[in-house]
C-alpha cells in the first residue's frame, strides 16, 4: 500500500511541476507549440543563409527548425526556457554534433551578435519587446530575421512565404 501513495504522489508532483514550469514559460514569451514541418523549408528559404553561416532559432522549442537548419549545412542555435523541452531538443539533435546547440535559457538575455539570420515563432503580446531586443543588438551587417505567424510591429515586411515574413535588422550609424 505504500508503495501505491508514492507512486500517487510522485505522479501528482510530477503533474503540477509540469504545470507551473509550462505555465510559467508563458511570463517570458509564447508557449511551447511546434513549428510545422511544411513551415521549416519557407522559413529557411526566406533567410537565404549559406552552409557554414550561424542561424539563431529564439525559442526553439523542440528543436525542429534546428534540425532543418543543421541539415542545410547551417550551424543552429537554439535557445528555449522550458527545460523538459529544452532538454527534448538538445536530445534529438546530438546526431547533428557541433552545428546544433541548444541552451535551455531566457533569449532575452542573449547575445546572438553572431547571427547570421533569426527565426522567431513569438506572439504578439511580445513582439514589440523583441522588436527592442533586437534594436539593442550591436550587429556588424544586415540581419534578415523570419518571424512564424506574428508581425513584428513598427517594422516593414520586407517578405512572405505562407505564414513567414522576413524583416531585416540594419546596424546603427
Amino acid at each position: 500500500m505504500a508503495v501505491l501513495y508514492a507512486i500517487f504522489w510522485t505522479v501528482w508532483a510530477l503533474g503540477i511541476l509540469l504545470v507551473l514550469v509550462y505555465g510559467a514559460v508563458l511570463l517570458f514569451g509564447a508557449p511551447y507549440f511546434p513549428t510545422l514541418k511544411k513551415s521549416l523549408k519557407p522559413a529557411l528559404d526566406l533567410l537565404e543563409l549559406k552552409p557554414g553561416q550561424v542561424v539563431y532559432d529564439l525559442g526553439c522549442g523542440d528543436g525542429r527548425f534546428l534540425k532543418a537548419a543543421a541539415k542545410a549545412g547551417l550551424t543552429a542555435i537554439g535557445y528555449e526556457l522550458n527545460p523538459f523541452v529544452a532538454f527534448y531538443a538538445w536530445a534529438t539533435t546530438r546526431r547533428y554534433g557541433r552545428r546544433v546547440q541548444v541552451h535551455c535559457g531566457n533569449f532575452w538575455h542573449a547575445d546572438i551578435t553572431q547571427a547570421d539570420g533569426v527565426f522567431i515563432f513569438l506572439i504578439t503580446r511580445y513582439m514589440t519587446q523583441f522588436d527592442k531586443f533586437m534594436l539593442a543588438q550591436n550587429f556588424k551587417k544586415p540581419l534578415p530575421v523570419v518571424s512564424h505567424a506574428f508581425k513584428i510591429p513598427q517594422r516593414q515586411i520586407i517578405k512572405k512565404s505562407g505564414a513567414m515574413f522576413l524583416y531585416i535588422y540594419r546596424p546603427l550609424a
